[in-house]
């Protein structure tokens, strides 16, 4: 089936930019309908109404039954805009789930009720539509907290003739957190014990809010191309693989993008001097800037950048293991993030020891963020495991070498490069493994101290990559096709 018409979208998620954020969910949630709407469809949001957003009208109210009581939600709505190719301006529209009892409260997640909360606002989604008169072709849903409502269309509402036309897409973007909850909280969602098996939402004993997304979503699909093979396998599969497997002909792969407005060298108000392919030289008048920020020598050595969530995820343990080493050659060391106490004690005693080549900073600062990434020469990402990743993506957009581990975004978008060849766009491993880590930074100090030319075309070659969100948009509406063609045939819908 192709596409003659724009499409009626409603996108998922329990956090968006500008508004809520714990993580990358929240930027792609934020910037992907705004490429939508600029593509002439009619791209809509909704998430809970967190405490901290104010900024809102009133729209409506109703009520949900929850379990042996109703609860009252009401509607608030905002809105973003979207730049247009042809020049000017569109707002997308923001929906916000209210309710004080739920969602007013410190944090977005990590709460005792976390079932009952997303059960709430996953069925509150689907009375909203009523309420305020949206029939979208296609409901996105992201992640953990939206997975019911597949679930919820295909069991609850299947005979509801205002749903009929309604295709669903359920994006992965990170298969670790999962929802997973109690027996009894199929109570929540308005259904009985008959859906607790293997074949229904059952899990290893409890409730999976992710497996209801990935058993009745009509397409689903994840944040890379190589994630999507890796989660149908036991190492990443967390005990979901199995049923990807069966479904991997409805399981597909797209690379997030980035904001191309937003992260913009020759235009980043954040950054110390803009830059671009024929002003490298201000590229590297950042670096001297970063490198009096963090109060380290200024000169011209290879400064490598890591800017991550401190977690058993992002390699850190590898960076330990071969630390001492890594100090012996002729760079500085750049880290920013927070996380884990382990690792930030860790990164603060490697600090102390090297306090000449390693610059730390234990927390966020978005405006540090951005001076890191176009001030170093090369962005480490040595994760064990990477749906997706961004930080690879904002390296290249501003000429900062990525080194990453060749696994999930990583892999897909990060192509070791060849001396002999000139391809390539940055340094990547495979084993997970601290010598071969090491080593593939070695490569890449090599060739900037030792072939500087090179490094330099290379420099420029990664500043005209496009992973901009109209490609990843682009795949997304392809997906959106799939989507409907699916849910039309099976509902034999004309």
């Amino acid at each position: 089936m192709m596409l003659d018409r724009n499409l009626k979208i409603l996108l998922v998620s329990a956090e968006v930019v500008p508004f809520a954020k714990t993580g990358g969910l929240a930027d792609v949630a934020g910037s992907l309908p705004k490429a939508l709407t600029a593509m002439g469809n009619d791209t809509r949001i909704v998430l809970p109404r967190y405490r901290g957003i104010d900024d809102f009208s009133t729209v409506t109210d109703f009520s949900v039954p929850m379990g042996d009581r109703m609860e009252t939600c009401i509607i608030r709505e905002s809105h973003i805009e979207a730049k247009l190719p042809e020049g000017g301006i569109k707002k997308v529209p923001v929906y916000f789930i209210d309710n004080y009892h739920y969602y007013d409260r410190e944090g977005l997640y990590c709460h005792y009720d976390e079932a009952e909360r997303f059960a709430f606002f996953s069925k509150a989604v689907l009375e909203m539509l009523k309420k305020i008169d949206f029939k979208p072709d296609i409901i996105h849903c992201n992640d953990w907290q939206s997975g019911p409502i597949p679930f919820l269309l295909k069991e609850k509402f299947k005979d509801d003739p205002f749903y009929s036309k309604t295709a669903t897409v359920f994006t992965v973007h990170n298969l670790l957190y999962q929802g997973t909850f109690p027996r009894e909280s199929l109570k929540l969602l308005g259904v009985g014990a008959e859906y607790f098996q293997m074949d229904g939402l059952e899990f290893f004993g409890q409730v999976s809010f992710m497996k209801a997304g990935l058993l009745y979503a009509d397409i689903i699909n994840t944040v890379s191309k190589r994630y999507a093979q890796e989660i149908q396998t036991p190492e990443l599969g967390l005990g979901y693989e199995g049923l990807l497997r069966q479904r991997a002909q409805d399981l597909h792969g797209i690379v997030n993008g980035i904001n191309y407005h937003e992260f913009n060298p020759a235009t980043d108000p954040r950054i110390f001097h803009t830059f671009g392919p024929e002003s490298l030289a201000d590229k590297y008048e950042n670096k001297y800037s970063l490198q009096k920020e963090m109060d380290l020598p200024v000169r011209d050595v290879p400064v490598i950048g890591l800017i991550s969530r401190l977690v058993d995820q992002k390699g850190l343990d590898l960076i330990a293991e071969v630390f001492d080493r890594l100090m012996e050659e002729d760079l500085q060391f750049i880290v920013l993030g927070s996380g884990d106490k382990y690792y930030e004690e860790m990164l603060a005693g490697m600090r102390e020891r090297y306090p000449h080549k390693m610059g730390l900073y234990l927390g966020f600062n978005g405006i540090l963020a951005q001076r890191i990434y176009a001030g170093s020469d090369m962005f480490l990402m040595p994760s064990k495991f990477e749906p997706c990743g961004l930080g690879q993506l904002i390296s290249l957009r501003y000429g900062t070498v990525p080194i990453v581990r060749a696994t999930g975004g990583l892999a897909d978008t990060v192509v070791d490069y060849n001396r002999e060849t000139g391809s390539g766009n940055g340094f990547s491993f495979e084993p997970y493994e601290a010598g071969v880590m090491l080593d593939t930074v070695k490569r890449a100090l090599q060739l900037y101290t030792e072939h500087p030319e090179q490094w330099r075309k290379l420099v420029v070659h990664d500043l005209g990559q496009d992973f901009s969100w109209n490609r990843s948009a682009a795949e997304y509406l392809e997906l959106y096709d799939m989507a409907l063609g699916k849910h039309m045939n099976m509902y034999q819908i004309a």
